[in-house]
């Protein structure tokens, strides 16, 4: 399990501004990469050959071609990118190769630090000032931040990516199904009290569609316990954040004027894209308002995707979402990385913090091998 461990603390240190948070996490992540090559090359395994792990290497050598011609705006951004997707990838791997029982320990301990994570995240946010990690790093971005996330839409996805894991186990674990339900509630709650107006939506969504997908398999006990729980949890944490920012005028404006300058962006190199990881350095050219802040990010993934890497680039990321609905059907819990797919229209789960983005890629490695659903049924409750 020294995949989760690296991953943990990949999370735990997304919000320190140094350099070598990152850089241990993605040494770590790729030196048992490569020890696992070298286990399988010495039993005789060989390196397979997934889809999605062919369309990943795709990605990154898209990158190599714009820097061989020339296409980026600034080269050493777009290795920096590179590296991303190649760690990202390693990731990946890592996950697809999970014998059944590995993966099943692994998402038991994800989703048990996850449910931590959001109870220290409640706390922060209503007790830890603003920009202050844990009551005493000050990172300097003067909002509330939740256990090591700065952002509360980063931390809505994270939980997305989760959530369902908590409520397919409700019906599935009949002997543990209060523990599961009061998970679920405990994230729930914590994207409410987070202030995340797309991400509460999102899980909402999840909360009511996933018990749908079960049906008659988990009885009214997890049903009930799920809605108790999400609702009285809720209350506690409080939902008057959320509330306050549905009533921002206009909420989703800057993100529309985004949209709109890298739509005029994607039109000027549709094939070739601007390079990978200078949307923040092509945007000033195509603003349509300047109020003096810097803009790092296009506040969607997608056009952001697109403007840097061209429509090429695009299509190789619907490949990859494409190849894995599928098997989250099939799984259910497998869903909610789909989830962050769809967040990533209006928001920017996977930039900014590569570590994040990271775990995304396990979990995607992670669904892309998941059993059906109807296999669980047949084998009985997931044990750690």
């Amino acid at each position: 399990m020294i995949l989760f461990w690296i991953q943990t603390a990949g999370i735990l240190t997304m919000w320190v501004p140094a350099r070598w948070a990152l850089t241990a996490f993605q040494v770590a992540i790729l030196c048992l990469a490569a020890y696992r090559c070298v286990v399988r090359w010495r039993q005789g395994r060989g390196i397979g050959l997934d889809p999605s792990g062919i369309t990943l290497t795709c990605i990154i050598a898209w990158g190599a071609v714009q820097l061989a011609a020339g296409w980026t705006v600034d080269a050493f951004r777009t290795q920096e990118v590179m590296l991303d997707w190649t760690v990202n990838l390693a990731a990946f791997a890592l996950a697809l190769e999970l014998s059944d029982r590995t993966r099943e320990t692994f998402l038991t301990w994800m989703l048990a630090f996850a449910t931590l994570l959001s109870i220290l995240a409640m706390l922060t946010a209503f007790s830890s000032p603003p920009g202050v990690i844990a009551w005493w790093l000050d990172v300097g971005t003067n909002t509330a931040t939740l256990g090591p996330f700065v952002y509360r839409n980063q931390y809505a996805a994270f939980v997305e990516a989760l959530l369902p894991l908590a409520l397919v186990r409700a019906f599935l674990d009949r002997e543990r199904t209060w523990l599961y339900v009061v998970a679920a509630g405990l994230l729930f709650a914590s994207v409410i009290a987070a202030g995340s107006r797309t991400g509460a939506a999102l899980c909402l969504a999840e909360v009511l569609f996933i018990p749908l997908l079960m049906g008659r398999r988990g009885a009214w006990r997890a049903i009930l316990g799920i809605a108790t729980s999400v609702a009285a949890l809720t209350l506690v944490a409080g939902w008057e954040p959320l509330y306050a920012r549905f009533q921002e005028p206009n909420p989703y404006g800057l993100r529309w004027n985004l949209v709109q300058s890298s739509l005029e962006m994607i039109k000027q190199k549709p094939l070739t894209g601007w390079g990978l990881g200078v949307w923040s350095e092509v945007y000033p050219g195509f603003a349509l308002f300047d109020d003096g802040s810097f803009v790092n990010q296009a506040h969607s993934d997608w056009a952001q995707w697109t403007v840097e890497g061209g429509v090429p680039f695009l299509a190789l990321v619907i490949f990859l979402l494409v190849r894995v609905l599928r098997p989250a059907w099939r799984s259910v819990w497998g869903l909610g990385i789909i989830i962050v797919f769809a967040h990533c229209l209006v928001d920017y789960p996977m930039q900014q913090r590569p570590a994040l983005a990271t775990f995304f890629f396990v979990m995607l490695g992670m669904v892309t091998q998941s059993s059906s659903l109807r296999s669980h049924l047949k084998s009985g409750p997931p044990t750690p």
